[in-house]
């Protein structure tokens, strides 16, 4: 062998050395499990609302309905799992049972479920079409299952946990994997007027007994944690990880705390972005022409896979067991939009520098963050956690998004950074200012052209491990903030509602909406009264709800039984609260941006 490839070797060597002698960082604070990581690559899932309520028309089910009003006339999971492929989901999550306690599967332990109904002659399975479905179209299946039961006549009583128990274990051990068990922690009366306590620890062991992989949510996981509201958007902070304390996903919590998590968290829980597609959960006829637009869609997907969070959108089927088409439509539209704005990285072929590189190896240079190998990442030395890394582009380019990604397997660090561009005049200007990244950040700056981009770690919690960058161009979505500006009237909670049509017709029901995101707070019972004359009253109802209304401060159509004639209507407030997570505080005012009738 001669000399110089003697040399050659022996740098070489030497080189591959320095480069794996250079230890990796070590893992900092609560950390995701494998499945956990897995399950936030997912990003956007479909959640599917399906049950009694469908062809009733209610948020939540009292649990009285006859089994045979779930009579879908064209049940075809194969068209939900198409249409969730075709919009870029990665799983579907069924609601197998709602707070009516109705079942989607023949479930042995209960009496109110789709064997007792004359659909299919009792023989039909949701969730076997839904889990065949699935595994068709390469999708993951997730169930939800409500241990609220307003049917059930153990609930309330010692036995109804282990009734619960024996629900779960067949639903999770009849079709196969589960990726996410999904737990709503609504607590009210059973059919004998009592609420339970539930045991959720017993409720987690028996998952995990039958789907050791599965993701659990709740308000407060263990898996995943609720964001804190139901209209899309996770905080412009927002940490994976939170302190869960004494908390249990049926006692209230602090929205602020659900949406931003702690920095430094014990537990790592990260938020999963729940919303509808329409205004309410469950399909209604009604709301055909009130499906979110692509620019309230691209919003909340900006709010929520942009911020750290799993986006589940829901798109219930309708009383033929179908994904309307209004909704599929609007699906479709969403993803040729994603596509358009993500499908071009501004930052390819670019080259990256940063302010110091972890031992100064290659294995942790500042080059992995364009790499497409998730578990190549840009890291300093321990001590460090401030640092910058300058993307220089090939030519100047325009963008509106910038895009950052943290390797969350070692904890999540960043909290706060800044952005900077380089203009083709040579000066460096600030185009953002963040706080948290997380497993991914989608951050808009203004229109900017720029040779180079820098981010600068301002704050972080350890060494910052940043392993994605890219640069895109959104054209399609027009923030409009005004849009977002609370419409209405704050009245105090004493005060009635009266709305006088100037004469007596035939009205079908009446229309209450709170204010957007429920400010002031909402109407959560009340009572109804009507007048043919305007002074002798006669009360429609007392003591009603309007079902999920602070967590979904949206509007509620009510029905009138039979057509009702009317000259005014008083809606007088029986209960009023405000947002707190998981439950309602009473408050001292309402809000209201509608009180009209329906003819």
């Amino acid at each position: 062998m001669n000399l110089k490839k003697s040399l050659l070797i022996c740098l070489s060597l030497a080189a591959f050395a320095a480069c794996n002698g250079v230890k990796a960082p070590q893992p900092y604070g609560a950390l995701p499990t494998e499945a956990q990581v897995e399950w936030q690559k997912m990003e956007y899932n479909m959640f599917v609302h399906f049950g009694p309520n469908t062809f009733t028309g209610a948020e939540w089910g009292d649990g009285t309905e006859i089994a045979d009003i779930f009579n879908p006339t064209a049940l075809d999971c194969r068209q939900w799992a198409a249409t969730a492929k075709a919009a870029g989901m990665k799983g579907i999550i069924i609601t197998a049972k709602h707070h009516d306690g109705f079942c989607l599967w023949p479930n042995p332990v209960c009496r109110h479920t789709v064997a007792q109904s004359s659909w299919r002659d009792g023989k039909g399975d949701v969730l076997k079409e839904l889990s065949e479905a699935c595994k068709e179209y390469g999708l993951k299946f997730g169930i939800y299952i409500s241990p609220w039961d307003r049917n059930d006549p153990h609930y309330g009583t010692d036995d109804y946990n282990d009734v619960f128990v024996k629900t779960l274990e067949h639903a999770l051990g009849s079709y196969g994997e589960v990726f996410e068990q999904w737990f709503d922690g609504a607590c009210g009366e059973g059919p004998n007027g009592k609420k339970q306590t539930y045991d959720w620890p017993l409720f987690y062991s028996t998952v995990y007994k039958m789907q050791p992989d599965a993701i659990i949510f709740s308000n407060v996981g263990p898996g995943c944690r609720w964001v804190g509201n139901e209209y899309g958007s996770a905080g412009r902070t927002c940490w994976g990880t939170m302190n869960v304390g004494e908390h249990t996903p049926s006692t209230p919590i602090s929205t602020d705390l659900l949406n931003e998590g702690n920095p430094d968290g014990e537990t790592w829980v990260a938020a999963e972005t729940d919303v509808s597609i329409r205004p309410g959960w469950f399909w209604r006829e009604s709301e055909n022409d009130k499906v979110k637009s692509i620019q309230q869609l691209l919003k909340i997907y900006y709010e929520s896979v942009g911020r750290n969070s799993l986006l589940l959108l829901n798109v219930p089927a309708d009383t033929r067991g179908l994904l309307h088409e209004v909704d599929s439509v609007r699906l479709m539209e969403l993803r040729a939009a994603i596509d358009e704005i993500f499908s071009t990285d501004l930052a390819a072929g670019a080259s990256v520098e940063a302010s110091a590189v972890r031992g100064g190896s290659r294995k942790y240079a500042a080059a992995n963050i364009l790499d497409a190998d998730y578990d190549a990442y840009w890291t300093v030395d321990d001590e460090v956690t401030t640092a910058s890394f300058t993307v220089t582009l090939p030519e100047a380019r325009t963008f509106n998004r910038v895009q950052l990604q943290e390797y969350i397997p070692l904890g999540q660090r960043v909290a706060a950074f800044s952005i900077e561009a380089l203009g083709e005049d040579g000066v460096w200007k600030t185009i953002a200012n963040e706080t948290t990244v997380g497993y991914k950040r989608i951050v808009h700056t203004p229109v900017t052209t720029a040779t180079a981009v820098r981010v600068n770690i301002e704050e972080s919690l350890a060494c910052p491990l940043i392993n994605g960058f890219a640069l895109f161009m959104d054209n399609i979505y027009v923030s409009d903030e005004k849009a977002n500006i609370p419409v209405g009237e704050v009245k105090p909670a004493s005060e009635a509602l009266t709305l006088d049509l100037g004469e007596a017709r035939m009205l079908k029901g009446f229309t209450y909406a709170p204010i957007y995101k429920g400010e002031g707070g909402c109407i959560v019972a009340y009572d109804l009264e009507a007048s043919v004359d305007g002074s002798v009253w006669t009360k429609v109802y007392e003591g009603k709800m309007f079902e999920n209304i602070i967590n979904n401060p949206t509007s509620r159509e009510v029905m009138f039984d039979a057509p009702l004639k009317a000259k005014a209507l008083r809606l007088t407030p029986v209960r009023v609260e405000i947002s707190a997570g998981a439950a309602g505080q009473e408050h001292d005012t309402y809000g209201v941006s509608e009180f009209s009738a329906v003819e």
